[in-house]
């Protein structure tokens, strides 16, 4: 029983992290100005996440709990920042892209101190290892458009 609500906690927190990332990038498809290639990826990220976090969404109710809705305190802080930040720095793709390859990394780190615990059931652990793997595309994929883009 225990184990069960630990594997719970840890699906919700990474079903938390989710939507912060997609608050995040729906954030960034809202600052960036021009670059439909960039729009596009963006909007496919949040779609990424939501695939994501309705198939932690399914394990959680099969373990008989709910999933988390909402985001996390710690995102929330985090888009506040890049708000005042925006004020006085602007909206540049590139800075644009290193908060998102900010929250990329925060994702990969929350992904992976999860499928370390030892809680975790086996084919939870297998589940969350192929979200890793798209995860880690996607930072991939932020970061070579950051490295790509003029400060």
């Amino acid at each position: 029983m225990e184990n069960t609500k630990e594997t719970v906690e840890i699906l919700n927190d990474l079903i938390e992290i989710n939507n912060d990332r997609v608050k995040g990038f729906e954030k960034a498809l809202s600052d960036v100005e021009s670059g439909e290639e960039l729009k596009a990826v963006f909007t496919e990220k949040i779609g990424e996440s939501h695939r994501l976090k309705m198939q932690l969404a399914k394990e959680v109710e099969a373990l008989g709990a709910d999933a988390e809705a909402g985001t996390s305190f710690s995102g929330t802080l985090h888009r506040n920042w890049l708000d005042l930040k925006a004020k006085f720095t602007g909206h540049s793709e590139h800075s644009i892209l290193e908060d998102c390859e900010f929250g990329e990394d925060a994702i990969l780190k929350a992904y992976k101190s999860a499928i370390a615990d030892e809680h975790l059931p086996a084919y939870l652990r297998d589940t969350l290892n192929d979200q890793l793997v798209v995860l880690q595309a996607s930072h991939d994929e932020i970061k070579e458009l950051r490295d790509s883009t003029v400060e």
